[in-house]
């Protein structure tokens, strides 16, 4: 058994009957009344996210789990294939297991958190940002904007992420996998 005290993103935790991974959350010390929480949960079987409240000093139920290091190899239309990195099994998962799917390349290397009770995987935590060739955009015109105004980008995985006008298809970006936003162009 955990407290609020021991809540941090990726924990997760057991709750109306659903085990949980903790999105987002906040500690809220008001000028009046007791301290709380304000979580964020997404669901690790459904993929439904929620928002709970937690007053301090609650106890949690948190679930024990280990971390993995899968390959990602391929999409079938209802599941995602990964192979274990350390013995070569296979697992397969379905979409709501996993965070930001659309950004997933094959070959991409991510930790997926198994509960360690009933080996059954639970979510796919992606690395913190990804490499992508953008294959299709508008040609940015030059001199049509005084601001940094951005252009949709068709990226490799068939994923749409917005970028600055100088973008051209063939280049590749960094994108950051949490907000599925442009973070740089990367030079050969």
């Amino acid at each position: 058994m955990a407290s609020t005290s021991d809540i941090r993103n990726g924990l997760c935790i057991r709750y109306n009957h659903d085990i949980f991974k903790i999105i987002e959350f906040l500690h809220v010390k008001p000028g009046k009344g007791p301290a709380f929480v304000r979580t964020k949960l997404k669901s690790v079987t459904t993929g439904k996210v929620i928002d709970n409240t937690f007053s301090a000093g609650h106890k949690i139920d948190d679930v024990r789990v280990e971390t993995h290091k899968f390959q990602f190899l391929y999409h079938d239309g209802e599941f995602y294939h990964f192979m274990n990195q350390e013995d070569y099994t296979q697992i397969r998962l379905l979409e709501a297991a996993l965070d930001r799917p659309d950004l997933m390349k094959e070959g991409e290397v991510v930790t997926i958190l198994i509960n360690s009770e009933d080996n059954m995987p639970l979510s796919v935590e992606m690395p913190a940002s990804v490499i992508l060739e953008v294959t299709h955009t508008e040609p940015g015109v030059k001199g049509n904007t005084a601001t940094n105004a951005t252009k949709p980008a068709t990226v490799e995985t068939g994923a749409e992420v917005n970028v600055p006008l100088f973008i051209n298809e063939g280049d590749k970006i960094k994108v950051e996998t949490e907000k599925g936003t442009y973070k740089e162009r990367i030079k050969e």
